[in-house]
């Protein structure tokens, strides 16, 4: 299985130590954004396949990052936030967030959790295959992944207008 990219947002300097030196460790690729806006500018240049973020940045409060990463994608975003009211967790989660870890965490549950994560993106990935390659007109039923996988034999129909809607 390929590692994903993976946004790491996160302004405390030895706890995005502790994460990258673990993503590393694991042969996880990262990019890194110390901030709220970096990290929306980093989500837009890099698209990542996941985002750890942290909640408590400088410039602004990770529930907005968020909201504007919702606003134009569904990248995973699992929150690592040292606030563990439920009422935080849960307005994160409401906003669009798809996990929530507390701070402190076990590397190991980082690790679970981005396993997780990553069979979830397969199986969409593997859905939206699977859904995009059949093309449905009425009754007309054509797989495409099957026209793909076999290659394309020209039929004695191609030019006897039922192909183009003239016969």
């Amino acid at each position: 299985m390929n590692k994903p990219l993976i946004l790491v947002v996160e302004d405390d300097p030895s706890v995005r130590n502790l994460i990258t030196t673990t993503l590393k460790t694991n042969d996880y690729r990262y990019v890194v954004a110390p901030s709220g806006s970096t990290a929306i500018m980093e989500a837009t240049s890099h698209n990542p396949e996941i985002i750890l973020l942290d909640l408590g940045l400088p410039d602004m409060d990770g529930v907005q990052v968020i909201q504007t990463v919702r606003s134009w994608s569904n990248v995973p975003i699992i929150v690592i936030s040292a606030r563990s009211e439920d009422n935080d967790k849960i307005k994160a989660l409401d906003a669009g967030a798809d996990d929530y870890l507390t701070k402190p965490f076990s590397v190991e549950e980082l690790l679970a959790r981005l396993r997780v994560t990553q069979r979830r993106l397969s199986l969409m990935t593997a859905e939206m295959f699977t859904a995009s390659s059949v093309f449905v007109n009425g009754k007309l039923k054509v797989d495409i992944s099957v026209v793909l996988k076999s290659g394309w034999k020209e039929s004695p129909f191609m030019n006897s207008g039922f192909v183009n809607g003239m016969g």
